[in-house]
């Protein structure tokens, strides 16, 4: 949620930010209207309410023959007193929708644009000349089924499209991978969290989910509740209403949770494999801090989804994502993309995203300080997916017998140096 004082004061910024984002920028005068209606109407109903005390001691002293006429103006009063009240309330309802609407505000510098305007910021590693190795790379469906890694066929039987089974060495894989991301984090002072899957509406509204993410949530009507995406919900929300001191920032958060989305929208997109599934789990990192510490925090952050994606041996980039590809919490983005050989490109496996105050307005998360009482900033990032990280290790460590070597930071974790057919 936007703070209203920087939408009266520089309407113009958050008309641009909606521009920029391919939103309506209309977005803005409404609120700000809205937001005039609701302070015009709560000044109408201090004002009524005045009057009706100031009226209720005149009824007290006044003499026998004033006391009808002012009896009559008391109930006529009481009438437009308990009009009045409903007219704000539904004014300060309406404001508010209207207000939940609005997108975060994007920060300056971030690229204009939509999904294939990013702007590559680093390249890392260099990806492997299969050809001049002497044989064609394998897809990580063929290699998985070498190994015995990963059974799509069993998973659609049971769960339908885009359902999976890690088996045997696949699923030993994850949990390696999951104990690395985890070792990373603690030793970089982040406190563990195992986090609920299922979470009330005022989590998945207040993080920010329930807007253009809507239709990818699964939500379950019978209970009202929602089967979170990310753990970035649960952990955003693990302060909500909670007043943190400011000695304590930034606190910081490792979640590991199963991740569900319907992946409405991408028919025919990535049907083949693990790189698009309805169900992944992740360790996802979070932080809590001053809004004037995030945009370093926030590099932080991809500074160690970098070290990861270093520690497993992939080549990969990062990049600027474009106004226009943000989520409607974040003001910047930054994904990190890892080379996937046998599609000849890179694609996403990390993400972090700086969403200032935005997330915390919204779920009544404040720090206290020297000044005060204030919104502070939330700032999610992605230290692992597993399956997509899956992906990417099998894909670039495979050997041409089949096998998939093992990266050196993952065979503690593993007990092995090749994963070897089956």
């Amino acid at each position: 949620m936007i703070d209203l004082r920087i939408l009266r004061e520089d309407p113009d910024r958050a008309r641009a930010s909606q521009r920029a984002r391919g939103e309506d920028p209309a977005l803005v005068d409404q609120v700000l209207a809205a937001d005039e209606l609701r302070r015009s109407s709560a000044s109408h109903f201090d004002a009524l309410r005045n009057e009706q005390k100031g009226l209720g001691k005149l009824v007290a002293q006044a003499p026998k023959e004033e006391k009808e006429s002012l009896l009559v103006r008391t109930r006529e009063l009481a009438a437009e007193v308990k009009a009045a009240d409903a007219a704000q309330n539904e004014a300060a309802a309406e404001a508010q929708r209207l207000l939940l609407g609005l997108s975060n505000l994007v920060e300056p510098g971030v690229p204009e644009g939509g999904e294939e305007d990013y702007v590559v910021l680093e390249e890392h590693g260099k990806p492997r000349d299969f050809a001049a190795e002497g044989f064609e790379p394998r897809d990580h469906v063929e290699i998985g089924r070498i190994l015995g890694a990963i059974d799509l066929e069993r998973g659609a039987k049971v769960g339908g499209a885009r359902q999976y089974y890690l088996t045997g060495a696949g699923a030993l894989l994850e949990l390696a991978l999951c104990n690395l991301a985890m070792a990373q984090a603690v030793r970089y002072g982040f406190t563990p969290m195992i986090t609920p899957s299922l979470v009330k509406p005022e989590a998945m509204q207040g993080t920010g989910f329930l807007a253009q993410a809507a239709e990818n949530v699964y939500h379950l009507p019978d209970d009202d509740m929602y089967l979170v995406g990310t753990s970035e919900v649960p952990l955003a929300a693990y302060h909500m209403d909670e007043i943190l001191p400011a000695d304590r920032l930034p606190l910081r958060y490792a979640g590991y949770s199963s991740c569900y989305r319907r992946e409405a929208g991408s028919y025919g997109k990535d049907t083949r494999g693990i790189i698009r599934v309805h169900q992944f789990e992740k360790v996802e990192m979070f932080s809590f801090c001053a809004p004037e510490d995030a945009a370093a925090e926030h590099k932080r952050l991809l500074g160690w989804e970098k070290e990861f994606l270093t520690a497993i041996e992939v080549p990969f980039r990062v990049i600027d994502v474009a106004a226009g590809d943000l989520g409607s919490s974040a003001a910047r983005k930054y994904d990190c993309e890892a080379w996937i050989p046998t599609q000849g490109k890179y694609r996403e496996v990390t993400s972090t995203s700086n969403c200032t105050e935005f997330q915390a307005r919204r779920l009544s998360v404040r720090m206290r300080d020297g000044d005060g009482v204030r919104p502070l900033a939330t700032l999610n990032g992605t230290l692992c997916a597993m399956t997509r990280n899956i992906v990417a290790i099998l894909e670039n460590h495979q050997q041409s017998d089949g096998s998939v070597r093992v990266p050196e930071a993952l065979r503690p974790y593993l007990g092995a140096d090749l994963l070897k057919p089956v």
